[in-house]
């Protein structure tokens, strides 16, 4: 059975939990993650340290100890024009994908958040089906210049 647990600036998780968090998302992103400095600064944001707007991080767990998922909504502050929150990461453990940990994990976020989310994904990411399914449009092209 998997329990869901949300970590917000009200509610820290300790550094040892950090840490694991941190781990988990750049061995299970796999092609699709990034740096463990990079997650680390997501995770930061979320908890609202550092000065940063806020969210929340919401911790799928097989029992007290294995995290099967982890997804990561970061606040904005912006309305209408800009969604109110972005979904950063979403990952399931590789072991346990297509049991419904990933869909579990952004309907408790919907529920979690007012107002709009937005979330990126690579046009070949298997995951685009799953956030069609709950609600999540195509609405623009993303286009960055990287310096």
């Amino acid at each position: 059975m998997i329990q869901i647990n949300k970590k917000s600036p009200e509610h820290l998780p300790s550094k040892n939990e950090l840490q694991s968090y941190i781990a988990f998302l750049y061995q299970h992103l796999e092609q699709y993650g990034d740096e463990k400095v990079d997650i680390e600064k997501a995770l930061n944001y979320a908890l609202a340290k550092h000065g940063k707007p806020g969210g929340f991080l919401l911790i799928a767990k097989r029992d007290a100890e294995d995290i099967a998922g982890i997804v990561v909504i970061l606040d904005t502050q912006m309305d209408g024009f800009i969604p109110e929150h972005i979904l950063v990461y979403i990952a399931t453990d590789h072991a346990l994908r297509g049991q419904g940990i990933g869909k579990a994990l952004i309907e408790e976020a919907i529920k979690e958040t007012s107002g709009s989310i937005a979330l990126h994904v690579e046009a070949q990411n298997p995951a685009m089906k799953l956030y069609e399914k709950l609600g999540f449009e195509n609405k623009y092209l993303e286009m960055r210049l990287k310096k």
